[in-house]
C-alpha cells in the first residue's frame, strides 16, 4: 500500500482496535496471476505476540483451496469519506478522500477437524452476537455437523502490518478542526466515526506527550 509518511501508523495496538472495530475485511489471494478476493467476518486474535486472524469460507467458493502454501492479503477498510475543498482556508484546492485503512499480509492454515471448526463458530458468535449463543446451544448436534460441513475454517498468522490514516494531517489546524465538525454531525456514522479519528489525531498531533 502507497503511504506517505505523515499518513503512516505503526502503532499495533491502535492498528488491532482498528480492525477489530471493523472486522468484515476482504481476503485476496491469487493464482495463475488471477487475484481472487471474498468479503468475511474475520476474529482478530493476539498469540505470542502474533496477530491472528479467523474466518471461515463457504466450502463452494473454491477459493479456499488456494490460501494454503500462499501469502494472503486481507483488507480492513472503514471509515472513510469525501472531503470538501469547502472546509479550506484557501480557494486554490481540490476535494479529496480521508479514510483509515489495514493491510495485513500472511500465511494461512487451514482448519480441518470438526471439533476446531465448530470453535471458530462458536467464537463468531461470540464476537457478534453472544446472546445467540443460547440458542445454539439449543441446536441438534447433526445440525451444527451439517453446518460444518458446508464450510471452511482457516486462520491468517499476520506477517506484516501496514496501516495508513489519512486523516488531513496535512492541512492547517483550522481546517481539520473545520472538517471534524462537519462529519461529527453528518447522519452517515460512517463519517461521525472518521470524524472521531480524526478528532484523535489532531489531539496526538497538538498534544504530542498526551497518552490516549
Amino acid at each position: 500500500m502507497y503511504i506517505p509518511k505523515n499518513f503512516q501508523t505503526t502503532d499495533q495496538n491502535e492498528i488491532v482496535a482498528f480492525m477489530k472495530a471493523y472486522s468484515f475485511a476482504t481476503i485476496i489471494t491469487a493464482k495463475e496471476n488471477l487475484p481472487t478476493a471474498t468479503h468475511l467476518p474475520f476474529i482478530i486474535s493476539t498469540r505470542e505476540d502474533k496477530v491472528i486472524l479467523t474466518s471461515h469460507f463457504a466450502k463452494a467458493n473454491s477459493q479456499w483451496e488456494d490460501v494454503e502454501g500462499h501469502k494472503c492479503l486481507v483488507i480492513f477498510n472503514q471509515p472513510h469519506a469525501y472531503i470538501s475543498p469547502g472546509h479550506y482556508e484557501k480557494e486554490l484546492n481540490v476535494p479529496t478522500w480521508n479514510y483509515f485503512s489495514v493491510h495485513a499480509y500472511g500465511d494461512a492454515k487451514l482448519i480441518t477437524d470438526e471439533k476446531s471448526t465448530i470453535e471458530v463458530l462458536e467464537a463468531t458468535i461470540k464476537n457478534y452476537e453472544a446472546g445467540y449463543q443460547d440458542q445454539w446451544d439449543k441446536l441438534p448436534l447433526g445440525y451444527k455437523t451439517k453446518l460444518v460441513k458446508g464450510i471452511v475454517a482457516f486462520e491468517v498468522t499476520v506477517a506484516d502490518l501496514e496501516a495508513k490514516k489519512k486523516l488531513s494531517q496535512n492541512k492547517t489546524e483550522k481546517e481539520q478542526k473545520n472538517i471534524i465538525d462537519s462529519l461529527s454531525v453528518s447522519q452517515d456514522k460512517n463519517e461521525r466515526d472518521l470524524a472521531g479519528y480524526m478528532s484523535q489525531q489532531l489531539s496526538k498531533n497538538t498534544n504530542p506527550d498526551k497518552t490516549t
